[in-house]
């Protein structure tokens, strides 16, 4: 699904759309497309915020460029990935995000002036930027928003984001007793530490981009030594 850049009279030449620069048309689009977004997440958890959205469209603007990845699709597709998140949350689980986010992006793209590939492809980068999941990134701009949802899972900003997810859902600080493997998700045992040993230790080998490599190699290596130390705290070590 490798797409090749399209132009319109809405987004000027495929040259424009990679560099850093885009006309106010793209600008425009872009803009209705955060307005539109953000209402999702009036009431959303403090783990899944509007603020990390915010932070993987930073992430975004940072690997895009270096990957001659079409903004056009890759910053609307950054603002919509987690629409459907409120519905996951709701559910504990049962609803999967990317799913329900892809179908709500689909019917919020179809009045907009962008062309049917572009549609597809913001719908497929929202569908597959999930980790738990077997639906693969195949554009470079889906790519691109994989890793840019993992490196904000990662690092210092991961772990603060970990735990304040084992707080929405009552979780303890650490369980002896209990494998973190066996450990249930969205239960009093779904801790920060459950969240590091079952996936953020596991994202440095799923990015997928040179860039994203770089960074998530360093913010793996925070959180090594930042859990190697509370293990040995939490037992009252150092």
């Amino acid at each position: 699904m490798n797409q090749k850049h399209s132009t319109n009279n809405n987004t000027g030449s495929a040259a424009a759309i990679i560099q850093p620069g885009r006309s106010q048309d793209d600008d425009a689009l872009t803009a209705s497309v955060r307005k539109i977004a953000q209402k999702a997440f009036t009431d959303a958890r403090g783990s899944h915020d509007w603020d990390h959205s915010l932070r993987v469209v930073a992430l975004c603007e940072r690997i895009g460029p270096l990957e001659n990845a079409d903004m056009l699709v890759l910053r609307p597709a950054a603002y919509l990935h987690d629409i459907g998140r409120a519905a996951q949350d709701a559910s504990n689980g049962s609803i999967c995000h990317a799913v329900k986010g892809a179908r709500i992006t689909s019917d919020l793209l179809e009045p907009m002036p962008l062309s049917h590939a572009r549609k597809e492809n913001i719908i497929h980068c929202v569908r597959s930027h999930r980790f738990r999941d077997r639906h693969r990134p195949k554009t470079k701009e889906a790519m691109v928003l994989f890793d840019a949802d993992k490196l904000d899972a990662i690092g210092a900003v991961g772990i603060a984001r970990a735990y304040l997810f084992a707080g929405e859902l009552g979780a303890c600080l650490h369980n002896y007793d209990i494998p973190v493997e066996k450990a249930e998700p969205y239960s009093k045992n779904d801790t920060g530490f459950r969240e590091y040993a079952v996936k953020l230790s596991k994202i440095k080998n799923r990015i997928l981009t040179k860039e994203g490599q770089r960074l998530a190699n360093e913010r793996h290596a925070f959180m090594e030594a930042f859990f190697k130390r509370f293990l040995l705290e939490i037992k009252g070590k150092d």
